[in-house]
């Protein structure tokens, strides 16, 4: 059961707003003022909660703070497609669906772990206030560039959904997802990497088996090793 606290009073979000991409260039006290101004509530979900439904109204800008949430779409033969992955504190999702005014998701987006989010009132976001505070259009100018931002990862699901093999789709998705480390622990699940990539579950791990027995990759249970960089690279070529 989702418990809602009214953000400006909630101690623990100080300490992490500030250091968010949203939050950028703005103090503490910019911060506080962002909270109080928007009447914005922090909402603790438990694992499996729905954050938002397709069929609900988008009212609010979500922004992760802690936990992990999955974006998807439920189809009428029973498939689902998950579009995103938010595990990084500070990820905002659904921001595109409130600047164009759909009147329903059309997507839900529910908790992968126990999760804190962050609502912040659409109203605030499309315009300034009376007052034309500074903060105010600091921290719109910081949504648009996060949005921008999403575009160039949406282009990497577009590049990963166009490879013609299962093994290309799987290269490139680590690659992206592991960029200069040599190991990355996933959040997702097989099934859900699976629908991410839209393949089969048990093609999706046959192929990872297949990959780590070539010397690519290990995998350890959600962890996931690159043996061979210049190998998993030349599968793209």
């Amino acid at each position: 059961m989702s418990v809602k606290i009214l953000a400006k009073n909630d101690e623990s979000l100080k300490s992490v707003l500030h250091d968010t991409a949203l939050f950028k260039n703005l103090s503490e006290e910019e911060i506080q003022s962002c909270l109080a101004c928007s009447k914005a509530e922090s909402i603790y979900y438990e694992k499996g909660e729905m954050v938002f439904s397709e069929e609900d109204h988008p009212a609010c800008l979500p922004m992760l703070i802690s936990g992990s949430v999955t974006l998807g779409m439920d189809y009428s033969d029973g498939k689902r497609n998950i579009i995103a992955m938010f595990e990084n504190k500070g990820d905002i999702f659904g921001q595109e669906l409130i600047l164009i005014g759909e009147s329903k998701y059309g997507m839900y987006a529910q908790a992968q772990t126990k999760s804190l989010i962050l609502m912040i009132p659409k109203d605030f976001l499309v315009g300034t206030c009376e007052r034309n505070c500074g903060f105010h259009s600091t921290l719109i100018s910081n949504m648009l560039l996060m949005m921008a931002q999403k575009s160039l990862t949406l282009n990497e699901r577009l590049e990963i959904m166009s490879c013609s093999t299962l093994r290309q789709k799987i290269a490139k998705m680590i690659l992206f997802s592991i960029g200069d480390k040599s190991s990355m622990s996933v959040s997702m699940s097989r099934q859900e990497i699976a629908d991410f990539i839209n393949a089969a579950r048990p093609s999706l791990s046959r192929e990872l088996m297949r990959m780590q027995n070539d010397g690519l990759i290990t995998v350890e249970g959600r962890k996931i090793t690159i043996k061979d960089r210049n190998a998993l690279e030349e599968i793209l070529n």
